[in-house]
């Protein structure tokens, strides 16, 4: 894939504005016929990962289609406008990306020419994977799976693409370890299909706890979803996976499968000093979950951003708990209402199977809705999103407004940057406390609940702190800031273990998530540095992140 062109990656390296860019790639026959193309697989789509933010897609001159939104996939069917009788066939990519609209969902991206406080260059066009794919004239589009632990089931949502007979059936087959755990078998009459699976042996309680998923325990399904003619001729088949796990928040708990667990996050841009927002390698985002768990931490909250979707395999895979979050818009507006609902309906779609995400996130810190505590338009916006999304997926806790102004959320997020230990373990540390705070106004001066129906009881979780500046780099920036400083890495782990160890300490606090991973461009307040590179021993942090509550 082209990195944006605003990265050193690319090769361009060009980060002023760049509100149109422009793709094209000569597509062979011989990559048609890798892709699959003939008789047993006629259609030809065209897949894109993510353009930033509104594509334009030509094969051939014919146009394919148009999509918006930055961080969301997207599917063309190019077959009527392939020429056979040309060797080659042209690909041609239109990306518009206007960095001054702020009504775009655009997260930590800067409207500005450079980089100012907390935003970061821009990521503009083609920035996740495009592939080929030939698949039949009938074929299985999407699949969404659910658990539903008690009724030892998993639910289905399967769509097809192209025409649909009664005749044809869809087979599905859970698995795990070669064994099989449950199958069922539906009529494919419509291209909305929804169906369950009953799992038998999750009814045997000696067996429920051995595949329940879990950061300890990532135990993956296998999954085999098949499209069958009328003659028993497979038309299409899927390999997937799904994990059983249960998520919800009761008694001022977050719980996973039923118990309470407590969240030890930490604050994940996404974000690589050489291709943006783009990773630099399928590798690196096996290698970014891998780093996250080697600090000790359980879970991440991937900040302003709708991370790429192999990113949550291996969270999935390795076992790391993820927060899905939007990216804000920053202007109140139709327009941007109607953006931001489009974009991120088609996330959650297209994230509801991983069993690693277990909150999602649509709002942070009243971006695009700064009046929301005077203005009911905003708070009706911010509840909309919440409900819209306990619509899309009901089986998860919601965020309305992550770090305060909260108006319709199953937890109570707070963004609180104080420096010193001992004030954060009294800010934290009674039942007294957290009820002033929670009732009141929070330590950024906002208040932490708004009218609306969130429960003063529901869990209370510290999503954004510490922010500890350390700048390692050999060059030292100028501009390199964080919430607080250290000027030594005895001094770093000094206030690390402090701020952690208020926090751990707390009584009222469900869990935390630490600001932040990496150093992030002038943002020098990372665990790591920009490259990845620990700023102390990883067992210093790991002790730390892993202190007993």
């Amino acid at each position: 894939m082209p990195f944006p062109p605003e990265s050193p990656a690319s090769g361009i390296a060009d980060t002023g504005f760049h509100p149109v860019v422009w793709y094209s790639r000569a597509l062979t026959v011989d990559e048609l016929r890798d892709a699959g193309l003939g008789p047993d697989a006629p259609r030809l789509l065209v897949h894109f990962g993510a353009v930033d933010y509104r594509a334009k897609v030509w094969l051939n001159g014919v146009l394919l289609g148009e999509h918006e939104g930055g961080h969301t996939p997207f599917t063309f069917d190019a077959t009527d406008a392939v020429d056979d009788d040309a060797a080659e066939q042209l690909l041609v990519v239109r990306a518009e990306d206007d960095p001054h609209d702020v009504t775009q969902p655009r997260g930590k991206q800067d409207w500005q020419l450079d980089p100012h406080v907390i935003w970061y260059h821009r990521t503009t066009g083609i920035w996740q994977t495009v592939w080929l794919e030939a698949v039949p004239r009938t074929s299985i589009r999407t699949l969404g799976w659910t658990s539903d632990l008690p009724a030892a089931a998993v639910d289905l949502a399967l769509e097809l693409r192209g025409p649909v007979t009664a005749s044809a059936v869809v087979e599905v087959v859970v698995a795990h370890d070669g064994a099989e755990l449950g199958r069922v078998t539906v009529p494919a009459a419509s291209r909305t299909i929804t169906t369950r699976v009953h799992l038998v042996a999750q009814r045997n309680g000696q067996a429920y706890e051995r595949l329940l998923w879990s950061p300890e325990s990532p135990v993956l399904l296998d999954a085999t979803v098949r499209l069958v003619g009328p003659a028993g001729e497979v038309l299409d088949l899927v390999d997937s996976y799904l994990g059983l796990r249960s998520v919800d928040v009761s008694d001022g708990a977050f719980r996973l499968n039923d118990r309470p667990y407590y969240v030890r996050s930490v604050l994940e841009q996404g974000y690589w000093p050489e291709s943006h927002l783009a990773a630099p390698s399928p590798g690196a985002l096996r290698d970014e979950v891998e780093l996250i768990k080697s600090l000790g931490f359980n879970a991440a909250r991937v900040h302003q951003k709708i991370e790429d979707p192999r990113f949550l395999f291996w969270a999935d895979r390795l076992g790391l708990l993820v927060w899905g979050e939007m990216a804000g818009a920053f202007e109140f507006s139709p327009l941007a209402v109607a953006r931001f609902a489009s974009e991120w309906t088609e996330a959650v779609r297209r994230d509801v199977s991983h069993p690693c995400i277990v909150t999602w996130v649509p709002m942070n810190e009243s971006w695009g809705v700064q009046h929301i505590a005077r203005d009911p338009a905003q708070r009706a916006f911010a509840r909309s999103m919440a409900d819209l999304t306990r619509a899309l997926d009901p089986s998860r806790p919601v965020i309305s407004n992550d770090g305060w102004e909260h108006v319709s959320s199953d937890i109570i997020s707070v963004h609180d940057y104080e420096a010193s230990p001992a004030v954060m373990a009294e800010r934290y540390g009674s039942a007294t406390a957290r009820e002033d705070l929670v009732s009141g106004h929070g330590p950024a001066g906002r208040r932490i609940l708004l009218p609306g129906d969130t429960d003063p009881g529901s869990p209370l979780m510290l999503t954004e702190f510490g922010g500890i500046r350390y700048d390692t780099s050999a060059e030292g920036a100028d501009d390199a800031w964080g919430y607080s400083s250290a000027g030594s890495a005895e001094q770093f782990a000094s206030q690390l273990r402090g701020l952690l160890g208020a926090v751990i300490a707390s009584s009222s606090l469900a869990g935390f998530c630490y600001t932040q991973l990496t150093d992030t461009r002038q943002e020098a307040n990372g665990l790591v540095d920009a490259r990845r590179r620990p700023k102390v021993p990883i067992e210093v942090i790991r002790a730390a992140v892993q202190a007993q509550t």
